[in-house]
């Protein structure tokens, strides 16, 4: 039954005198409202697109996560896979899908995700971002970073997503900047995403085996992280790469730990954090999701 026909079966009925009913029944309205209060804000490291079409402890973490969370007004996700030389802002109304991975079973080509874009939304973020230019974009949509986490956090597709780019060429702190610069979007309803991994090696990750033993050095970068996380620490994660080895086997590359700052630069003082998830994948993927607020 949608919501229409839900009002007027409702129409029908007798006046609910009691206030345990009435309770009830406001119950019932208020989880079909849309948000307007303060969103948290999210890091999911989404690992292999596998994970998209997978039944998992991660997967099914994040179906219970999606449930629990209020219904936003909009998403928006900062993908390790939109890597810009500036920063972009995806603005149509109906993104296409992107395939960008090869080499997997053919089922994965065929995962959509219909969901519409929300070009109000990302007019904001290029009017309220003051430190840089954040320019309009038609022509990316949803890569796999986007699709194979919100096919399991929100399922139905229901609820306008957008993408920020990330300028790969920029530092940590000008990450966090623009963060700092995105907070109106939680009073506005507005769920922010940034989707990675705390470790991320393509290297030396064991594809044969899912559940394989991390490796010394990712549980040792991934609890750094998370104690300077525990703490605030965020000046510390900036600087991340003073960590030396220890960095460079987290991090060959940056791209898939630059989209924890968008989540970082979100955090207000009174903000509780949590880990809705903290294990690992083959070997070399710190799956650590982070929730604040």
């Amino acid at each position: 039954m949608d919501r229409k026909e839900f009002l007027l079966s409702m129409a029908g009925l007798p006046f609910i005198a009691s206030a345990a009913k009435e309770s009830s029944l406001m119950n019932v309205f208020s989880q079909k409202k849309l948000s307007d209060a303060k969103m948290p804000v999210l890091f999911i490291g989404h690992g292999s697109p596998m994970n998209a079409i997978e039944e998992n402890d991660f997967t099914n973490t994040l179906k219970s996560l999606g449930k629990a969370l209020s219904t936003p007004n909009a998403i928006v996700v900062v993908s390790a896979h939109w890597l810009t030389r500036g920063t972009y802002v995806h603005t149509a109304e109906k993104p296409r899908m992107i395939y960008d991975m090869g080499g997997f079973p053919d089922e994965l080509y065929q995962v959509n995700y219909p969901a519409p874009g929300s070009p109000t939304d990302a007019q904001k973020i290029i009017q309220q971002v003051k430190s840089t230019s954040v320019l309009s974009d038609t022509s990316w949509g949803f890569d796999h970073g986007m699709w194979s986490i919100m096919r399991h956090l929100f399922p139905n597709a229901d609820i306008p997503v957008f993408q920020l780019s990330i300028d790969y060429g920029k530092s940590p702190a000008y990450h966090l900047q623009i963060a700092e610069e995105l907070k109106f979007l939680r009073s506005n309803g507005v769920l922010v995403i940034g989707s990675g991994n705390i470790t991320h090696n393509l290297r030396n990750f064991d594809l044969s085996d899912i559940n394989a033993k991390p490796a010394d050095w990712a549980l040792a970068f991934d609890e750094k992280i998370r104690n300077w996380m525990d703490t605030g620490n965020h000046l510390a994660i900036s600087e991340y790469q003073k960590l030396g080895q220890l960095a460079n086997l987290a991090h060959p590359e940056p791209s898939h730990f630059l989209p924890l700052f968008y989540t970082l630069g979100l955090r207000d003082e009174k903000d509780q954090l949590n880990y809705p998830y903290d294990k690992f994948q083959y070997g070399t993927f710190s799956m650590r999701c982070v929730k604040i607020g």
